[in-house]
């Protein structure tokens, strides 16, 4: 019993220093909230170079409704569907994906590139050739051969006379990449190369030049600049670490083990990842809450189109009565124009262009004049649509504002003129500032979800542990 009650306390002294160590810092619709949570998402929020930097007091409401909003996310079971899982396991897998590859996996993969180089190098080594090219088409007539032949036997000629390799390479040799290097091409070994080429440039002994080679190239003239053996494992395993890496072969061995593993337990790979998640997530509080991060990120994001961003898009009675209750927000500082001003090349069209859109709504300008005038091969007129202020356009600022400003024609389209109307207090219709509203509109659907969220849920805030924050 003595035993028992010993044990029994170094439980309740543990289970009190893990509370303390990361406390409760609010409750929100019954779900406890840790501090390293908060604070997480409150230092990310307002790290250096945030322009609108709040205070943790400040934070908090921000928080609160964040978290609010994906509760009722969760309550309309977005997280069950397929499209978000899918999306989440994308991010959340490229955390988790790599922990099946360590540093020793990495190394042994290094070491067998290392081999398998070694083994297809063999006991030839690796070699440093210059080169001086003729090329000559495999498909060349009996003049090209001759001429080619007389080229390189002319240059060799003149090699041996004592002319400078790497000058003549520069200067007549047709390989565009070695010729600038002086005909210097990079180590290279066996089996990397045209076989002719190989076989001459293998014969070659360092500072030995070899007389005219043909290959399917052309003609070469080959000096061996150095050859050597590979380098040990130790001094090429960092540009071997470099290969590997650029050729992303950590995640390919990652994701080779993943299926292995999940195939010699015959469970799925999204099982095997959400128990390495749940694993990593326990240990790793940075992973824990960048995971959730992703989580609840994907869910206001899903909420929040739903109720708010696509919601007053869409709606348009909701705007045009937004819109008329709050007209007066919208007036402008001085005149617009909403029109078009546009470009003909017969006068008659003048006419038919106003014809053609009288009555329409604005909004259906375009495709109507498109459809009417450039629906062929022929465009008849040039026309640039909008709700102008003066200084927006020339034409408009001469033909509507009346001010005295130079105007550059329009090419082929000589004859100009404008259609619409002067609006002089503001917009007529919510579509006139269409963006504006829209943004407005969402804003007080915003505000009224919000509202109706912290009526729904319950929140409380644990202000000792709040006072804590940062400073523990």
């Amino acid at each position: 019993m003595k035993y028992l009650l010993i044990i029994t306390m170094l439980l309740s002294g543990s289970m009190a220093f893990a509370q303390t160590d990361d406390p409760v810092i609010m409750t929100i619709a019954g779900q406890p909230v840790a501090r390293s949570e908060f604070e997480y998402s409150y230092n990310k929020n307002n790290a250096e170079g945030v322009i609108d930097k709040k205070t943790v007091e400040e934070y908090v409401d921000l928080f609160i409704n964040y978290k609010l909003k994906v509760k009722a996310a969760l309550d309309a079971k977005l997280d069950t569907m397929s499209s978000y899982q899918k999306e989440f396991r994308t991010y959340r897998d490229q955390q988790i994906v790599p922990s099946f590859v360590s540093d020793a996996d990495m190394e042994r993969e290094a070491q067998k590139v290392y081999a398998s180089t070694k083994e297809s190098i063999g006991p030839r080594g690796l070699i440093m050739p210059a080169h001086i090219l003729v090329m000559l088409n495999q498909k060349a007539t009996d003049a090209e051969q001759k001429a080619g032949k007389q080229r390189i036997d002319s240059i060799y000629n003149a090699l041996k006379q004592g002319a400078d390799f790497a000058e003549l390479a520069k200067k007549v040799s047709q390989d565009p990449g070695s010729a600038q290097n002086g005909g210097v091409l990079p180590w290279i070994g066996p089996n990397q190369t045209l076989k002719e080429f190989e076989d001459a440039a293998y014969a070659l002994q360092i500072g030995e030049m070899s007389k005219p080679v043909q290959s399917p190239a052309g003609w070469h003239i080959i000096l061996m600049k150095d050859r050597k053996q590979l380098e040990p494992y130790d001094s090429l395993r960092a540009d071997i670490f470099r290969f590997l890496e650029s050729r992303n072969a950590r995640d390919y061995l990652a994701n080779a083990a993943v299926d292995s593993i999940a195939k010699q337990r015959n469970i799925s790979r999204d099982e095997l990842l959400d128990e390495r998640s749940a694993e990593l997530q326990e240990k790793d509080t940075d992973l824990d809450n960048l995971v959730r991060e992703y989580h609840d990120g994907l869910l206001l994001y899903e909420i929040s189109n739903r109720m708010v961003w696509d919601k007053a898009a869409k709606d348009e009675a909701g705007l045009a009565n937004y819109f008329k209750k709050n007209s007066k927000k919208y007036k402008w500082d001085e005149p617009r124009y909403k029109g078009m001003v546009y470009h003909v090349k017969d006068k008659k069209d003048v006419k038919a262009v106003k014809k053609s859109v009288k009555g329409l709504a604005f909004n259906k300008w375009a495709d109507k004049l498109r459809h009417t005038f450039n629906n062929d091969s022929i465009i008849r007129i040039r026309v640039e649509k909008g709700i102008f202020k003066k200084g927006d356009n020339a034409f408009i600022d001469k033909m509507v504002f009346k001010k005295d400003t130079t105007v550059t024609a329009v090419k082929d389209y000589p004859i100009d003129a404008v259609y619409g109307k002067l609006l002089k207090k503001g917009p007529e219709e919510y579509e006139d500032v269409k963006g504006l509203v829209v943004a407005d509109y969402q804003e007080e659907l915003e505000k009224a979800w919000v509202a109706d969220l912290r009526r729904k849920y319950s929140f409380k805030v644990n202000q000792d542990v709040l006072k804590t924050v940062n400073k523990h």
